[in-house]
């Protein structure tokens, strides 16, 4: 099914280093996404405990448990999704928690699996409470309870489904209800790339683009790909656009650093967006600590996708810290931007005259 657009999806889909699919590449994504297991380069541990399960489940000729992968967009938990049904040998139905809005659309998918079938779900901790409490039942004893007409003439059909498996994807897992996240016998969490596996990454997919890269430019592009291997083929995609009318093609050293300062995105892989993130915390509010939200009304973006598609890298590079009080700058933050580093935050990194924290409170 295709997702349907809500408020504030546009916003933020125009970055070049947004780690979120743009609609206008996804073809490109299918056709560079690895088909098994041992092409798939990065998260060991993932693929470890992965592989392991897969083995088990086409021995014993039964549907693999359901899967839950989180972590931050852009990671490969769709790819691990369609690796694991063609490992398999079974089909696998896309879908996403905003679409599956009724039960009626819930039993419209499940009933149309075949034995042992992959049904994956993107952005799973949307889901409605009405169609999750329908779910239930489904993954735990492969039934489902369909409500039939209305008032005095109301009955229950049981219908039986086919042994499936619930692959789910979420970049909030906080948000899953603990009744659904103990539905889930396997919990894996997918976390940012090193630049040497991503280097690997560029490498395999200019070599199906049948575009010639050197491995110093294909680490370039890595490294500046902020640990997402959809940023990684995003950058490799318009670096290629760069070299075929600038250069003669050939993907080099030179050609990469002028088409990534064309594109905004500079050594640490930070665009123009993350800079005025850490420039309106620095400028507007000294440094912090500030409120999300209020953040997001100077930004002009919304929180949700400021915590969600922005923050994570910046905290992971340590650009950012999140407190009980808010976001602060770190003194990376006012070094990257060649902002003078306050003495008290200078103080602190050194350790001197630091008052015990507070117990940390819930994030705004």
């Amino acid at each position: 099914m295709t997702r349907k657009r809500l408020p504030g999806d546009e916003a933020h889909h125009l970055r070049v280093a947004d780690p979120a699919a743009l609609p206008d590449e996804m073809q490109d994504e299918k056709h560079l996404r690895p088909q098994l297991l041992g092409e798939f380069v990065g998260q060991p541990q993932v693929c470890g405990q992965l592989g392991i399960f897969l083995e088990a489940a086409k021995r014993r000729e039964e549907a693999m448990d359901h899967v839950l992968f989180h972590g931050p967009p852009g990671l490969g938990k769709t790819t691990l999704a369609q690796i694991i049904a063609h490992e398999l040998g079974v089909e696998i139905t896309h879908t996403s928690g905003p679409v599956i809005e009724r039960p009626g659309d819930l039993a419209g998918l499940l009933t149309s699996l075949g034995p042992r079938g992959i049904l994956f779900v993107d952005e799973i901790h949307r889901l409605s409470p009405v169609v999750e409490e329908y779910l239930y039942s489904a993954l735990e004893d492969f039934t489902l309870d369909v409500l039939l007409d209305r008032g005095p003439s109301a009955r229950s059909l049981k219908l039986n489904l086919e042994p499936f498996t619930l692959v789910g994807a979420t970049t909030r897992s906080g948000l899953l209800s603990a009744p659904m996240r103990a539905r889930f016998g396997v919990t894996l969490r997918m976390d940012f790339y090193v630049a040497d596996d991503l280097a690997h990454i560029v490498a395999r997919s200019a070599g199906i683009l049948e575009t010639r890269i050197t491995p110093e430019a294909a680490y370039e592009i890595a490294r500046r790909s902020r640990g997402t291997p959809r940023v990684a083929n995003r950058l490799l995609r318009r670096v290629r656009d760069f070299a075929l009318i600038k250069a003669d093609g050939d993907i080099t050293m030179p050609v990469t650093r002028q088409a990534l300062s064309l594109l905004e995105v500079d050594e640490r892989g930070l665009d123009e967006m993350d800079r005025r993130m850490l420039e309106a915390l620095i400028d507007r509010y000294d440094g912090g600590p500030v409120g999300l939200n209020s953040l997001a009304v100077v930004i002009g973006e919304e929180a949700s996708t400021l915590e969600d598609v922005y923050e994570p890298f910046l905290v992971q590079e340590g650009f950012m810290r999140r407190t009980a009080r808010g976001r602060e700058a770190t003194k990376l933050a006012y070094t990257h931007l060649n902002r003078a580093v306050p003495a008290t935050l200078s103080a602190r990194s050194r350790g001197e005259g630091v008052v015990a924290e507070r117990p940390e409170l819930p994030l705004e």
